[in-house]
């Protein structure tokens, strides 16, 4: 049987735990360091970095929501804008007085219903009154054209009163109101037309309302 060196046995077993022995006083020396409050204090910096990384992200989809919100409220705006200039520009096209004063007529009449021939042919009267034959039927035919493409009556009287209360004297503008009336009662069936649509007209045409 081969015999055992203890000297080794017991050399290398005392090295061990001389390396444990000093492992744990590097241990203890390390953590002695780091005492109780200095870790409370680490780990309040470490829930304070948490609780403020959380806020921001928390603050950043907030603020993407509101630009979204804000960027479909703009698209709205933009497309009733676009709307709105749509319904404008046959309105803006118009350059001529006789041109003008036909569209307005045609859009008040019409208000309440598309205009027949009759009516049409009432409105060719009244405007055969201020222009020939030849410019009364480019006038109608445009008026009736602009007039289709706009819904509200409230544009028409908005943008063209303005227009002729430059070019028209007060005999021509109070001329202006007794056409309107002729055309509204002539034709198939007599049209009653709103007294706000008068007084918004007379009002645009700069005539004083009470």
């Amino acid at each position: 049987m081969p015999e055992w060196d203890t000297s080794d046995f017991f050399a290398s077993r005392n090295s061990a735990v001389l390396k444990q022995g000093n492992t744990s006083r590097i241990l203890a020396t390390v953590l002695g360091d780091f005492d109780m409050p200095f870790l409370l204090a680490i780990l309040g910096v470490l829930g304070a970095a948490a609780f403020w990384w959380y806020r921001m992200k928390a603050m950043n989809e907030a603020a993407r929501d509101v630009a979204d919100v804000v960027g479909r409220v703009q698209g709205n705006i933009r497309r009733k804008k676009l709307r709105k200039q749509a319904a404008l520009s046959p309105l803006t096209a118009i350059d001529d007085p006789v041109v003008a004063a036909a569209t307005l007529i045609t859009a008040i009449v019409s208000e309440n219903g598309p205009v027949l021939p009759q009516r049409e042919a009432v409105i060719r009267l009244v405007i055969s009154e201020i222009a020939d034959k030849k410019k009364t039927d480019e006038a109608v035919v445009y008026a009736k054209w602009a007039a289709a493409q706009i819904d509200d009556t409230t544009i028409v009287i908005d943008k063209l009163a303005p227009f002729l209360r430059e070019r028209l004297d007060v005999a021509e503008r109070n001329d202006l109101l007794q056409m309107v009336n002729r055309a509204a009662q002539g034709g198939e069936k007599k049209l009653e037309i709103a007294d706000q649509r008068i007084l918004r007209l007379r009002q645009k045409l700069g005539f004083e309302v009470n």
